[in-house]
């Protein structure tokens, strides 16, 4: 077991968001979170990397344990230095090239070397397909390049989980695909993520385990292929029915 996360509860403004969500996941997971929107998939996923701070919950990570509440700069710090985060909208500096977006991690907040910064910069973009725009900026760039770069800035701190944050979402139709193909790759070489999505055939096909939320609760959760096959939960069922109806 890498992760496990136990009873998260989030209020904003005095509503429940999240109700004691749990979760487990082991090393090479690919763990697709569902739900509809207002269901707290974001707020969940947010609270595990310090994003947003939980009012109640507990992670233990790698055999060291959090409190999602009250965790010092120095916890924060420590998780934060093993995962990554894939945001909806990006989160490229505008003012900076494709390479300079990515090195910009591990040369102020890692103190690396430029030269050798570079050279871990270029293989991540690499492996996402980028490395032809090393000095393109992000306005030179459609949405779907633009988040292949925050994929590659995240992987060059070699991270243990990455959570992605509806990474699809922002994207015009035909730029979707360019994304969940290096979400693929990852997956198949072992890469253990967290994935907040309404990518229906990502979800069915390349994860491993689904999360499916609603209103603040975790409905039901356990292997994809039976989570789709045969769900066991009436919301699950209707949630399927009505993204297979919408697809008509």
């Amino acid at each position: 077991m890498m992760l496990n996360i136990k009873n998260v509860h989030k209020q904003f403004n005095g509503v429940d968001v999240l109700k004691g969500i749990d979760l487990t996941v082991d090393k090479g997971d690919v763990v697709a979170i569902l739900g509809p929107s207002g269901s707290g998939k974001t707020t969940f996923l947010r609270c595990l990397n310090f994003l947003e701070k939980a009012d109640q919950g507990e992670m233990v990570f790698d055999g060291e344990r959090f409190d999602l509440h009250s965790a010092s700069r120095a916890d924060i710090a420590r998780v934060r230095k093993k995962t990554a985060f894939v945001f909806q909208n990006y989160n490229l500096f505008l003012n900076k090239t494709v390479l300079q977006n990515v090195t910009l991690g591990l040369t102020v907040a890692g103190k690396m070397k430029k030269a050798q910064a570079n050279e871990i910069a270029v293989q991540a973009l690499e492996r996402v397909g980028m490395a032809n725009k090393l000095s393109s900026y992000p306005a030179q760039l459609s949405g779907g390049q633009q988040q292949r770069v925050a994929i590659a800035r995240g992987l060059v701190s070699n991270p243990e989980i990455i959570y992605f944050d509806e990474p699809t979402s922002a994207l015009d139709p035909e730029l979707i695909g360019e994304v969940l193909a290096v979400m693929r790759q990852l997956a198949e070489e072992g890469m253990t993520m967290l994935v907040v999505t309404h990518e229906m055939d990502f979800a069915r096909h390349v994860s491993s385990k689904v999360l499916f939320m609603a209103d603040g609760y975790v409905v039901e959760s356990g292997p994809s292929e039976a989570f789709f096959a045969n769900p066991q939960q009436e919301r699950s069922r209707d949630f399927i029915k009505s993204i297979l109806e919408a697809r008509k």
